[in-house]
């Protein structure tokens, strides 16, 4: 079980390498990541089975203290920025526009795979230097306002109208994008604000996070312009856009028509393994660092990746994150998949799913 798992998550590194190939080679092979990201593994899971079993206490003890499980992560932190310099390098050629175009497609899942998704996973744990290392993920994505949204905002108010990144029930996700882009955005100076204030500063204080990470962004982008020219901050800024993209498209996902209910005092219920869907296709599992086992993570959001449970009562998904992103591009399909689903869910939970039907 555990040299499977090991195994797994290895596969991310499969498309580290695959981006590397895209990066460096000319014709159709500057497509091979987006291909492989969104032909290959679906079809891959609609075949292979899925695993739905939990480690035992002392299957965790083990993977907890198994350093191995966080160097896999750790390491992704200088490959990203490599994948960065490889880039913006690799744009210089002489290209024919569509080679560019690959280029600029797989650069942008680099980002929304490694610059947002393995920064999601640092930005959960108590570490100074694991936060450091998600904000420099975050930084190659030009999406550094997530660590502040995502834990001090998403996880507290995730499945009500409150939270700008779940998807409301018969949503666009074309629309949800820009809501959920401009929304959280400025959602995370919101908690800037709200944190100085009670800190006794001003709001533009130098301890204010969100000035610190405007000024990394823009740097960033000046540096691009200084040592290239502003066709390649432009493409470098494409990229960071479709990962960003690649980011709202899961939140579509994860908590597409599940709405908590309002408790006796005014406040929303406790947020269960039932207001997230979830994900037990194996192959996904492992690439995206068990991000599809969603239901504990927001059940429990401080457990690591490789620790995450399965619940029975977690409302599945037909199939892994990048099967239902592609599907979630085709809104009727999506509604036609996904809307029986939420209202079914509604009735058979309606103690514990409020109805928006």
């Amino acid at each position: 079980m555990q040299m499977k798992r090991n195994l797994g998550y290895l596969l991310a590194y499969i498309s580290m390498g695959l981006g590397f190939v895209g990066l460096t080679s000319n014709g159709w092979l500057t497509f091979i990541l987006p291909i492989y990201a969104f032909i290959v593994i679906p079809l891959l899971e609609l075949v292979l089975t899925v695993s739905e079993g939990n480690l035992s206490k002392e299957e965790e003890d083990k993977l907890l203290v198994n350093k191995m499980y966080d160097w896999v992560v750790y390491l992704i932190v200088p490959a990203q920025w490599g994948l960065l310099i490889l880039f913006l390098f690799s744009v210089q050629e002489k290209l024919e526009v569509y080679e560019l175009f690959g280029r600029i497609i797989t650069f942008g899942l680099a980002c929304g795979v490694f610059g947002i998704n393995v920064a999601h996973e640092l930005g959960h744990r108590t570490k100074k230097y694991e936060q450091w290392m998600s904000k420099a993920l975050l930084l190659t994505s030009q999406y550094m306002h997530f660590f502040i949204e995502h834990n001090r905002g998403h996880h507290k108010n995730v499945s009500t109208e409150d939270d700008p990144a779940t998807s409301r029930y018969g949503e666009l996700v074309y629309s949800f994008w820009f809501r959920s882009m401009i929304m959280g955005y400025i959602s995370a100076w919101k908690l800037e604000f709200f944190k100085l204030g009670k800190q006794g500063r001003s709001k533009l204080h130098w301890r204010n996070e969100m000035v610190f990470y405007v000024m990394c962004q823009s740097g960033l982008l000046v540096a691009i312009l200084f040592l290239f020219n502003w066709q390649t901050m432009v493409m470098y800024w494409v990229s960071a856009i479709i990962g960003i993209l690649l980011l709202e498209s899961v939140n579509y996902i994860e908590h597409y028509g599940l709405q908590r209910h309002i408790g006796d005092k005014g406040n929303f219920k406790k947020v269960l393994p039932v207001h997230s869907w979830n994900s037990n296709h194996s192959l996904g599992r492992g690439i995206l660092f068990e991000l599809s086992r969603h239901s504990d993570h927001h059940y429990r959001p401080n457990r690591k990746y490789q620790i995450l449970r399965h619940f029975e009562e977690s409302p599945q998904m037909p199939t892994g994150y990048p099967g239902m992103i592609v599907l979630a591009l085709f809104p009727p399909l999506w509604f036609y998949v996904m809307n029986n689903r939420v209202r079914n869910l509604q009735k058979e939970n309606s103690d514990l799913i409020a109805s928006v039907v």
